[in-house]
């Protein structure tokens, strides 16, 4: 077995003489490069790591490799998200089997507002919504509300003033994001409860674990949310004050539950191999879809790792296991 780990070159190539904030999580993705990398020499394999910075010396370069499996890390391409299903698209198009989601699913999972139709038309709940494309003059929705970029993840443009309270508030937020990430910009009521992930495996797809974030360190007044800073950076409080909990302390009732709407959730979507569904659950007891999370950080310290051990499965059995399937379908 001769796997490649494709995954993007961090940046564009531009300098910048203050770095952006964001780019810590595309960063990141050294973590699970490595770390696949090490469980796929565990496994036996031949293992090579891949950055990709360019098209066409990408195309000819895979093609003299000749790899039996790519293992597909690539969360964009030269700095920008919105790639993401296009290089899993290249590698179709390559005809060279690989780990992860397929191009349909990575674009309508990367576009919020889509996937929230998407749940409306089977009636699953998610948050009240307005999309903005200019700074508003009223909304129809009750404050509080949550401001965020449409088609990003790993919550970029989600910071600790993410929950709005004002149309003043309302209107600045939605002007900062117009500004820095040049896209319509999707507004939802919030909702005040707990926050759950569901880590989901194969196709048919099984519930490997149910998190929660635990917000009780925080204090009364701060808003309960996963923000950028909550999710990437270690020193900051948001991150030390949100520890995951894996597997979630909750009544079997809502296990079920919460597994339930995310098993209709991935199967909607078109799921493969791996993702997690984001969730709410208010005060009610009503669950609540945020978003499907296809192809998430899988490096050993992420939540689905963790969700992953706590179905006990081995990291390296699990790459593995991804690595097999993906050759299968050759």
């Amino acid at each position: 077995m001769q796997l490649l780990i494709a995954y993007n070159a961090s940046g564009d190539g531009v300098p910048d003489t203050e770095p952006d904030p964001d780019l810590i999580s595309e960063a990141a993705v050294l973590d699970e490069v490595n770390a696949v990398h090490q469980a796929a020499l565990d496994l036996g394999m031949e293992s090579r790591i891949y950055p990709v910075s360019g098209f066409y010396e990408t195309i000819e370069e895979i093609r003299h490799a000749s790899p039996d499996v790519i293992f597909n890390l690539c969360e964009g391409f030269r700095g920008s998200a919105r790639f993401e299903m296009h290089m899993a698209a290249l590698w179709e198009l390559m005809q060279i089997p690989y780990t992860g989601n397929t191009p349909v699913t990575l674009g309508m999972t990367q576009d919020k507002v889509l996937t929230k139709r998407l749940l409306e038309s089977k009636k699953i709940h998610t948050p009240a919504y307005q999309v903005f494309r200019s700074v508003p003059a009223k909304t129809m929705l009750e404050f509080p509300l949550i401001v965020k970029p449409s088609r990003e993840d790993a919550s970029l443009g989600i910071d600790t003033c993410a929950v709005v309270h004002s149309m003043t508030q309302l209107q600045q937020s939605v002007e900062k994001i117009l500004v820095k990430y040049k896209q319509p910009v999707l507004v939802e009521r919030y909702i005040d409860g707990r926050e759950f992930n569901i880590s989901l495996m194969g196709d048919p797809p099984i519930v490997m674990a149910v998190s929660e974030i635990d917000f009780t360190a925080l204090p009364a007044a701060q808003p309960k949310i996963t923000s950028y800073e909550a999710k990437w950076m270690p020193d900051h409080p948001m991150y030390q004050k949100t520890p995951v909990s894996c597997p979630a302390d909750i009544p079997a009732d809502l296990r079920e539950r919460l597994a339930d709407v995310s098993v209709q959730v991935y199967t909607l979507v078109g799921g493969r191999d791996y993702g997690r569904v984001d969730t709410r659950v208010d005060h009610e007891g009503r669950i609540y879809v945020l978003e499907f999370n296809a192809n998430p950080d899988i490096s050993p310290d992420a939540g689905f790792s963790k969700a992953v051990r706590s179905a006990g499965l081995a990291y390296r059995d699990f790459i593995g296991e991804l690595i097999r399937t993906a050759s299968n379908r050759k």
